[in-house]
């Protein structure tokens, strides 16, 4: 038994020594072994960092008020107007004037014309002539048929304020 498993062994060892598995893996380290050798290019050459000096630091800053624009208007005459704030504030003015439409017109009995305003939340206010609506203290000062004037106080960015007329025209009506 023992020579049987001996010659077993020998046979499975001679049978894995036959043919050459190797073969091409040396002819492809032949092959390039036989091509001539690459050149490798130096490194590129950086130019030397040149320092920047920033030279705006002595102009004036762009949202600072330039100097002649404070002369000239500490020479014009002071507005005096100036927003209510005893007045007690509307429903409409809680919303940005850009957020309101006009959506119609409904005229009383006595020709006084009220506009409809719809808010930023899709409901339906009347407003007259005298009501307010947007945050600038908008005062309505006309309603016609497609068109609502309304005269706004904004600030002046001085720490005064200016009166400012702005219009709405009626949805889907071109101006």
């Amino acid at each position: 038994m023992k020579h049987l498993i001996l010659l077993t062994l020998a046979l499975v060892l001679a049978g894995c020594s036959q043919g050459d598995y190797m073969a091409d893996l040396r002819a492809y380290v032949a092959e390039v072994d036989s091509k001539p050798k690459g050149k490798i290019e130096p490194p590129p050459v950086f130019l030397p960092y040149e320092f920047f000096t920033y030279s705006a630091v002595s102009l004036r800053a762009p949202f600072e008020i330039p100097l002649e624009v404070e002369v000239a208007s500490g020479e014009r005459p002071r507005s005096n107007v100036v927003p209510d704030d005893t007045r007690l504030k509307e429903i409409l003015e809680d919303y940005r004037f850009e957020s309101l439409s006009m959506v119609g017109t409904i005229a009383k009995a006595d020709n006084e014309l009220w506009a409809l305003i719809k808010d930023g939340d899709n409901d339906v206010h009347r407003i007259k002539v005298g009501n307010y609506m947007g945050k600038n203290n908008g005062k309505v000062f006309n309603i016609t048929l497609t068109q609502i004037d309304v005269m706004e106080i904004v600030p002046d960015g001085q720490g005064g304020w200016l009166e400012r007329p702005r219009s709405m025209m009626l949805a889907g009506v071109d101006k």
